[in-house]
């Protein structure tokens, strides 16, 4: 029963269900493996295992009532450190935030534990979530449990980290620039970003979010499998009146053709190798399973990143910076200053422009996903980063956000996109991106499911610690 951890989250919740293990073993399992491993990576921030067990016996005494458990029965959980968890800290990584304790849950947590899910505690992210690299000044730095030497990803860098390693069956993450895509990526685990409105999202604690955030910040989750991100998005995805964006749409739509467009270089990204290789196979996976494949030119999608820059880090840039420059966080500092000559500034018509070329850009690319439902490109156009790489030097820096245009770019689109892992190079993770139209991540999820099963699915890893 120790070895429960290393299940897929479909699997625990069929052996609960069925009673044939208790959501108290499942709880266990998992905060022994949460002692063993995270004092290496540092991925889990908070957690309290007498709320782990208690949350665990709650769903046992339903199932022993014969009462409907959900999805998720018994499944553990683990939540970013920037969403409000009844009774805990929402530090969103910041020293500034160390005492603001949350009164009640956002609506992700509720629609997990709605499920049946058990959330095992909470993740680090660098502060302000504004980076693809994990460290802040309250919580420290989080490392990949596959190499050290590379960053876990960021801002959900502790989610990837922790799902990677077996410290919990799914993460939490929140997307507004690749924050689920990349620390996916560069774990070597799945990670997928929903349509902003899928899942409702709501922070009592703090003031409302800035309208780039309201529509283009979303949850989701990261997981080792695409079957565990299929459960999960089910279970995080209910109606919460307090998100005024949520949207009814359903789970599953309409059939299409099994078509997919290939593109290698979208839009001029610098794209290595090894990630085109990976793209390569990728391709052949699909074709394999009955897709079809065509290598094709994508829509824009650089003019989509800079608007969602400049959407995101100009909105309020002063207050940002004054922020900022409040918590004192290095890299924090250096993406706001680093990128004030983009983003500022932002008056009236600038944001007038943005929400004008959103439509345009987001129509051309809804009008491509009509003849390929599916679209193949890179998370990034480089293997994942030497941990801090964007802190090095300017060069570094500017290296970095070129590399990431396809993550930028997504949100802006309003679009949803799903992180496949395929493999290693080395034992540095790499992987895919997949993109569909709004509210498809069904299909998404069909075509990581081709891909996820002509390679080795991916399976917990001990931290590597040197």
């Amino acid at each position: 029963m120790e070895e429960l951890w290393r299940l897929s989250a479909t699997d625990v919740a069929a052996a609960v269900r069925s009673k044939k293990v208790s959501a108290r073993e499942v709880a266990t399992s998992a905060l022994a493996r949460l002692d063993a491993v995270n004092p290496a990576i540092n991925a889990v921030v908070d957690h309290r295992p007498e709320d782990v067990l208690a949350q665990a016996a709650s769903v046992d005494a339903a199932i022993a009532r014969n009462e409907p458990v959900g999805p998720l029965a018994g499944v553990t959980v683990t939540m970013k450190v920037n969403v409000d968890q009844e009774g805990y800290v929402n530090t969103n990584g910041l020293k500034t935030q160390r005492d603001l304790i949350a009164r009640s849950n956002t609506p992700v947590i509720d629609n997990l534990r709605k499920a049946g899910a058990v959330i095992l505690g909470r993740t680090n992210c660098p502060a302000f979530c504004y980076r693809w690299f994990t460290t802040n000044l309250l919580h420290g730095h989080t490392r990949n449990p596959r190499d050290p030497a590379i960053t876990p990803g960021g801002s959900s860098g502790g989610a990837g980290s922790a799902v990677a390693s077996g410290i919990g069956h799914i993460a939490h993450g929140t997307d507004i620039a690749g924050s689920i895509r990349y620390p996916a990526y560069a774990c070597g685990v799945h990670g997928l970003r929903p349509t902003a409105g899928r899942i409702p999202a709501f922070n009592a604690s703090l003031p409302e979010r800035t309208i780039a955030a309201q529509s283009s910040a979303v949850s989701g989750p990261l997981a080792r499998t695409i079957g565990d991100l299929r459960i999960a998005l089910a279970g995080m995805s209910g109606r919460d009146v307090r998100d005024t964006w949520w949207v009814p749409a359903p789970l599953e739509g309409p059939a299409v053709p099994k078509r997919a467009a290939l593109c290698l270089e979208p839009d001029g990204l610098e794209t290595v190798p090894e990630v085109k290789a990976a793209l390569a196979d990728a391709a052949r996976r699909l074709e394999r399973t009955g897709w079809t494949v065509e290598q094709v030119e994508s829509p824009p999608l650089r003019e989509a990143a800079d608007w969602q820059t400049k959407l995101w880090l100009g909105d309020n840039y002063e207050a940002q910076l004054a922020a900022a420059e409040r918590e004192g966080d290095p890299g924090a500092l250096a993406c706001l200053r680093g990128n004030k000559a983009k983003v500022f500034p932002f008056d009236a018509a600038a944001f007038s422009r943005a929400l004008t070329r959103r439509a345009t850009l987001t129509r051309e690319w809804l009008l491509f996903l009509e003849k390929y439902p599916v679209v193949l490109m890179p998370v990034s156009g480089e293997l994942p980063f030497p941990d801090q790489l964007d802190m090095r030097d300017e060069a570094s820096f500017a290296r970095v956000w070129r590399a990431q245009l396809p993550q930028i770019a997504i949100p802006f689109l309003q679009l949803p996109g799903l992180t496949v892992s395929t493999g290693l190079v080395g034992r540095v993770p790499v992987g895919v991106q997949i993109v569909a139209g709004r509210f498809r991540e069904d299909l998404c999820l069909a075509a990581g499911e081709a891909i996820e099963a002509g390679g080795s699915p991916s399976s917990p890893v001990d931290p590597v610690t040197s």
